[in-house]
């Protein structure tokens, strides 16, 4: 059987460099490689195959690029077949700040097949962050099947379908779930008056992935990672953050990650400090004794790698000898920004960068917008360092305040509008005011529930102001280019949006004088 053209063996030599398994590709060594000084608690040894993989693919054949590999590495072992590892899980440190992890814990007790390995890092580039229809479909048929199905084309109706019937609980109606979310989830809801806008919300969703399934972005998506010592986290593995369940079917259906394991075995203990980039002394000075005063206390520090606030906070948890992690809005393998290349590489070395998108793949404001809410649902609580009043620092506040975490928010001088955000958080939103890091730590320790944000586009006696733009408009104008026209296709592709859904954000764009449209395509205006 082939999956995008590759065969078997194929397929397991490409996941199994991404699952923890030494590969062929010698000419660039993975960095930060967690393999060293491994001592595994007992030995397990690899269940043979015992079936084929079920997924049939395009008839192309991209054999010649595929990796090769084995799977005697010891922060995860290669998920192969319908083999079975169980154990229990350890994360030790070591003299050099390493750390390790047994054979039979990095994948916990039910191992994924090697398709559904492949077929999540496929999806990791084909579906936008955050898409909850994606997050749906593969929770409710496993990514392997979302795959094939949109391989094979199969109707909305098929799909919608065999998703009723996976909610409905009906376990012979298709195949076994993998979850993207907590595999308690409720799934008794669904019902038929549901099943129009279900099936909508498929079609919907079909039109955006289908023109990104490219199979050599996938292969060469593994390939790099490989390059750069990248590895591939599913939810069902030891060191998947089980509070990014709590997004739900807006979870990541992967996660893509470069550091070491004791790193993310922290983040259930972990504080997120965010802010402004364009952060004052004031700001830098209090994120600096922020982080370093939070690490003295046995938190991890989580954040985004920007300049100004997020970069001081990285660096003051490194100084402290903490733990620190980063999450990027593009892939792992291209760091951004680059003026913090040097600080993410530290940060590779002795804490973790994750993200969710493929190696390879860019950063864009939507992206960072759909960042926002994995740093503020992986982290015990968020904290507002210094931010103004349309911040985007405030979106993170609104993914945590809308998730339950504490929130905090530090004041600042009542004249400096680079603070006006962080006093709209504490007297409209009910954010907590903390000075200090024992504050901070309180704010764990309540476990206090936020009010959801909803904040509106300026004061009542400001004005109307200008009207803000939709999710849609933003992908696409993130996608528009300033010199070449691209076609209705080509930005359907790249914002991974439906081709109606993008000729409708174009409209808009046009009218608020953000795009217009030349004989060869669309382009963004100055």
């Amino acid at each position: 059987m082939k999956l995008f053209g590759l065969d078997e063996s194929q397929v397991r030599e490409l996941t199994a460099g991404v699952r923890g398994g030494k590969s062929a590709l010698g000419d660039a060594p993975p960095a930060a490689d967690v393999g060293a000084n491994c001592e595994h608690s007992h030995d397990v040894a690899p269940v043979p195959i015992t079936n084929r993989l079920h997924l049939v693919g395009s008839p192309e054949d991209s054999g010649s690029t595929a990796a090769t590999g084995s799977s005697d590495d010891c922060d995860s072992d290669v998920a192969s077949g319908s083999s079975v590892v169980s154990g229990s899980s350890v994360v030790s440190g070591s003299a050099d700040n390493t750390a390790t992890l047994s054979v039979a814990d990095a994948m916990g007790a039910d191992t994924a097949t090697v398709a559904e390995v492949f077929a999540r890092a496929a999806w990791s580039g084909i579906a936008e962050p955050g898409d909850g229809t994606a997050g749906l479909l593969v929770a409710s048929l496993g990514a392997g099947v979302a795959l094939t199905a949109i391989l094979e084309s199969w109707s909305p109706v098929r799909l919608g379908a065999l998703v009723r019937d996976a909610r409905s609980g009906d376990a012979t109606a298709g195949p076994s779930v993998l979850f993207a979310v907590s595999p308690s989830t409720d799934f008794s809801e669904a019902n038929g008056d549901t099943s129009a806008e279900l099936v909508q919300a498929l079609d919907l969703g079909l039109q955006r992935w289908r023109p990104r399934l490219n199979s050599t972005e996938v292969i060469r998506s593994l390939q790099q990672a490989v390059r750069v010592g990248a590895r591939l986290l599913l939810a069902t593995d030891a060191l998947w953050p089980e509070a990014l369940n709590d997004l739900e079917q807006h979870a990541p259906l992967a996660l893509w990650w470069r550091g070491i394991p004791s790193a993310l075995a922290a983040l259930p203990n972990s504080i997120a400090l965010v802010g402004a980039r364009a952060a004052t002394g004031y700001g830098e000075h209090i994120a600096m004794e922020a982080s370093a005063g939070l690490v003295d206390r046995g938190f991890a520090i989580v954040s985004g790698a920007a300049y100004g606030i997020d970069g001081m906070a990285h660096r003051a948890a490194l100084a402290s000898d903490g733990s620190t992690v980063a999450f990027l809005a593009g892939g792992v393998d291209r760091f951004y920004p680059s003026g913090h290349d040097s600080l993410l590489t530290r940060i590779v070395a002795s804490g973790a960068v994750i993200s969710e998108l493929p190696c390879g793949a860019a950063p864009t404001k939507w992206r960072f917008l759909q960042r926002n809410r994995l740093i503020a649902a992986s982290s015990a609580a968020t904290v507002v360092l210094e931010a103004g009043w349309r911040s985007g620092s405030l979106n993170t506040a609104g993914h945590a305040s809308a998730l339950g975490r504490p929130l905090g928010a530090v004041p600042g001088p009542i004249t400096s509008p680079t603070s006006a955000g962080c006093h709209r958080l504490i007297r409209e939103f009910a954010a907590v005011c903390v000075t200090n890091p024992s504050e901070m730590a309180e704010l764990v320790g309540e476990r206090s529930i936020q009010v959801p944000l909803d904040f509106p586009i300026a004061d009542a006696d400001a004005g109307a102001g200008p009207v803000p733009r939709t999710s849609d408009q933003i992908r696409v104008f993130d996608a528009l280019s300033g010199r070449s026209p691209r076609t209705v296709a080509d930005l359907s592709r790249r914002a991974g949006l439906s081709s109606s859904a993008v000729r409708g954000a174009l409209g808009g764009l046009d009218l608020d004088g953000a795009a217009q449209e030349r004989e060869a395509g669309w382009v963004r205006r100055a």
